[in-house]
Order: structure tokens, then C-alpha cells, then sequence
């Protein structure tokens, strides 16, 4: 009797596990066949949307290369006129990112997008995108102040006085402008720091004044030193003579006598200039026996009383 009945109760689980699975298969039919038929009913909406995906992307490859040749035939025209570098790279970039703007919102509104609207929703949040806004907004002001007052141009060797960065300006663009350390390392600096903040052109005059500082010790011949010092000034050759030389008494220091020289350079040969008459003047000066003394403290004990 237990037999039976266990062998009632398996053939109930298997007739209930039977339906469970026929319940499944028939839900799943139904789901494949409402996604079918959804992709039979939208199948026209996909492909034209496809069409206008791959018409947005062939617009915005033909829209990209008609930007890169206004972009060049602008340059070439900023090239013949010989307008200011910097002028032109700020043009450039403006350029740049106006055609790219016009390019995309075109696209946009082949897509279907209402232009009016979205001409009416950024005029309505105008004072929200200013304030979000406001660092690039006095970015841009800067550059075009920058091109107008013109404060440095490019290939001027500048210093932002705030955080001491200084090189060779390369471009100035209509958010940042670009500097090359001597050791060909690249600065971007905000056009909003460099108009809010003091700077330092070290090229805007064609010549520029060199100043040595030289230390002897007390017990060198001081003259000798100056005419020294003044005598390889004289002879090197892009010290301006005209300009007149200048050799002095700078300091009577702690350690050492600080003789001062000042001559005018070139702008261009300022730094090898330097280079080369610290270097003669220290050769020169040890072949005469003229010490040039460390830091040095001297202590001096009294006698002891007998």
C-alpha cells in the first residue's frame, strides 16, 4: 500500500513538472512572438533611422573637412597679410570652435530637433551658463585683451609673476595661452591669470640689460679685480659698447667684496652671453690669483689672562 501511494504522488510531481514546463514554453512563445512582431511593426523606424544616423555621420565627416580647409584658407590669408601671430592662432581657434558648434546643432536639427526650442532654452538659461560659465567667459575676455593691449605676442619670453611661470610664448588662443620652458616643457596658463595679474615681458625691448654679481675676498686687489671684470666685458663680443659698462662695489658682504657689472645685450644672445662671462671671468681670475672665497665665518677667542 505505501508503495502505491508513493508511486501516485511521483506521477502527480511529474504531471505538475510537466505543465510548469509547458506554462514556460508557452510564455516564452508568447514573448518572442510580441518582440517579433514589435520589430515587424518598427522595422521601418529602425532603418530610417539608421539612414539618418549614417547621413548625420557622412554630414559631420564632410562638415569636418570643410572647417579644416575655411581654417586654412583663413591661415594663409593671416600669412600673406603678415598680421600678428598671435591674432591669427586666436582666430584660428575661434574659428574652430564656432564652425564646430554650427556643425553639430545643424545635425542636430536634421535629427529632428527643434532649433527654436533649443534657441529659446539657452537664451532663458543664459544667466545659469554664465555663472557655470564664468572662468572660460573671463578666459575668453583675457585673450581678447590680451590681443588688444597686447602685453607680449608671440615668441616674447614672459614671467607670470603670481607662480613664477615663465618661457617663450607659442600661442595664444582664445582660452589659454601656451609657453615653452627652455626645457622644451609646455605651460598652459589661463588668459584670465595673465590679464588679472602682473607679468614680466623680459623680451619687449630688442636689448636687454645684463647684471653680474662677482665676490672677492677682502684681501684681493680690488682694482685689479674691476679692470678685470671690465676688460672681459670690453672684448666680448656681444656686449654693446655704446651702451656703455658699468663695473662697481656692490656689497661689502659678510664674507667677500660683491662686485657689480652691468653691460646691454641682445635680447637673443642674452643667456650665452651670461654663461660665457661668469665662466672667463672665473678662468681669468684664478690665473691672477684672485680668490673668489666661500661662505665663511671667522671666530675670534680672547687670551686667556696670565
Amino acid at each position: 500500500m505505501a508503495t502505491y501511494f508513493s508511486l501516485a504522488a511521483a506521477a502527480g510531481a511529474g504531471e505538475e513538472t510537466a505543465e510548469q514546463v509547458a506554462e514556460v514554453t508557452q510564455n516564452t512563445v508568447a514573448e518572442v512572438g510580441r518582440l517579433t512582431q514589435f520589430l515587424q511593426d518598427n522595422i521601418p523606424q529602425f532603418i530610417a533611422f539608421g539612414v539618418q544616423v549614417i547621413f548625420a555621420l557622412i554630414f559631420f565627416l564632410i562638415g569636418r573637412q570643410l572647417i579644416k580647409w575655411v581654417r586654412k584658407i583663413v591661415k594663409h590669408s593671416f600669412e600673406r597679410s603678415k598680421a600678428d601671430t598671435g591674432v591669427a592662432q586666436f582666430v584660428d581657434s575661434l574659428l574652430k570652435y564656432g564652425l564646430y558648434f554650427l556643425l553639430i546643432f545643424s545635425i542636430a536639427a536634421r535629427f529632428g530637433v527643434d532649433t527654436a526650442s533649443v534657441a529659446a532654452l539657452v537664451a532663458s538659461s543664459g544667466l545659469t551658463l554664465g555663472l557655470a560659465l564664468q572662468g572660460s567667459l573671463s578666459n575668453f575676455a583675457g585673450g581678447v585683451l590680451i590681443l588688444l593691449l597686447k602685453p607680449f605676442e608671440v615668441g616674447d619670453y614672459i614671467v607670470e609673476d603670481t607662480n613664477q611661470k615663465e618661457g617663450t610664448v607659442k600661442e595664444i588662443q582664445i582660452f589659454y595661452t601656451k609657453l615653452s620652458t627652455i626645457d622644451n616643457q609646455t605651460i598652459v596658463i589661463p588668459n584670465g591669470l595673465l590679464t588679472n595679474n602682473s607679468l614680466t615681458n623680459a623680451t619687449a625691448k630688442d636689448e636687454r640689460r645684463l647684471d653680474l654679481k662677482i665676490s672677492v675676498s677682502y684681501e684681493a686687489d680690488l682694482r685689479a679685480a674691476k679692470h678685470l671684470v671690465e676688460e672681459i666685458m670690453t672684448k666680448d663680443p656681444c656686449v654693446m659698447k655704446e651702451e656703455g659698462i658699468q663695473v662697481f662695489v656692490e656689497d661689502l658682504a659678510s664674507s667677500a667684496v660683491v662686485i657689480g657689472a652691468r653691460a646691454w645685450v641682445k635680447n637673443e644672445e642674452y643667456w650665452p652671453t651670461k654663461w660665457r662671462l661668469l665662466e672667463e671671468i672665473k678662468l681669468k681670475m684664478d690665473e691672477n690669483g684672485i680668490v673668489i672665497p666661500y661662505q665663511q665665518v671667522t671666530v675670534h677667542l680672547p687670551e686667556e689672562k696670565k
